[in-house]
């Protein structure tokens, strides 16, 4: 299933989105809190897709997925489901791409992230909770004929968050070990793809939270599994399966998956504030928490971490950081 993310439609991809996406920088971390902690000649380098447009990665894929559309299913429009940044890539998607989008979102979802969807123009329903929300947009899709942008699954997914692997591959070629969060495995699975061709030395780690552990499950299972409720403050890295694209992706590319736990996580935060100023939410600070768990079992490596977004409002953060 890896030779369906090849270098050549990666690229083609790419220059598909060119238009519509930020190449979001990279750079090196240098600050105290963290050199106190490096071992000798150990350097690490942060891919901020937190900047990309709509506030993170998950614009690659929901708009590879429609800028593919026919015609006639762009006059249909789109919906999906998501808590939160799902949601706020496909309603931005769907306005580059002029295309109508409903897009249910759960009553959880922070509420700037539901204000930054309808800033794009998308209507947004609400549900209650992710199985309920899940349904509704099924029932919407088939109703209205609208095609349904799945938030972590299929082929065209994967060759937009590979896009990610790509632009990093080229900012930095000599990585020896690479570290990237888990969710439902859209970004794992793609950045993975095509770092292990561009790349085939470099070391691929995988996080989750403790509490969103369905990728550790699938791998120790050898099939896609299903957790059930998750339970951890990172919520975007916390739907509660993988699917059979995402998870054989990540099971042929990655090398080693790491969990953290929620204080890990906080840590993770603070230390990010103190470094380099930024303000980010629980699931962009997942690698450096991985990162902290493992560094020194990778002395005089350079590390890359993917910072892989940020939708957060200060209240929260606030909330968060002081526990």
């Amino acid at each position: 299933m890896t030779d369906s993310i090849v270098v050549d439609d990666v690229e083609k991809t790419a220059q598909l989105l060119a238009p519509f996406i930020n190449p979001t920088p990279v750079t090196r971390w240098v600050g105290p809190q963290l050199a106190q902690r490096l071992p000798k000649d150990t350097r690490v380098s942060i891919k901020l897709e937190l900047f990309q447009h709509a506030g993170t990665f998950k614009a690659r894929g929901a708009l590879s997925n429609i800028l593919r559309l026919t015609q006639r299913q762009r006059d249909c429009g789109v919906t999906a489901m998501s808590a939160g940044n799902h949601a706020v890539a496909v309603a931005y998607a769907a306005k580059v791409a002029r295309v109508n989008a409903k897009v249910v979102m759960q009553s959880s979802a922070n509420p700037a992230r539901v204000e930054l969807a309808k800033s794009f123009g998308a209507e947004i329903l609400m549900a209650e909770d992710g199985p309920s929300g899940f349904a509704l947009a099924e029932q919407i899709a088939a109703e209205e004929g609208r095609q349904f942008i799945h938030p972590f699954d299929g082929l065209h997914t994967a060759l937009g968050t590979a896009t990610l692997g790509l632009e990093m591959h080229q900012q930095l070629r000599d990585l020896d070990l690479l570290i990237v969060a888990i969710g439902g495995g859209g970004l794992a699975g793609g950045v993975s793809a095509i770092t292990r061709q561009l790349n085939p030395n470099c070391h691929i780690i995988g996080v989750e939270p403790d509490g969103a552990n369905s990728m550790h499950c699938s791998f120790a299972s050898g099939k896609p599994e299903n957790i059930g409720i998750p339970n951890t403050i990172a919520d975007s890295l916390a739907p509660p399966m993988t699917l059979a694209l995402p998870f054989a992706l990540c099971q042929q590319n990655i090398d080693e998956l790491v969990s953290v736990s929620d204080a890990e996580i906080v840590d993770a935060m603070r230390l990010i504030f103190h470094d380099l100023k930024l303000a980010i939410e629980p699931a962009c600070a997942a690698t450096t928490a991985a990162l902290i768990k493992v560094l020194h079992a990778h002395p005089g490596k350079h590390i890359g971490l993917v910072f892989c977004g940020s939708n957060i409002d200060w209240v929260s953060y606030q909330q968060l950081v002081d526990k």
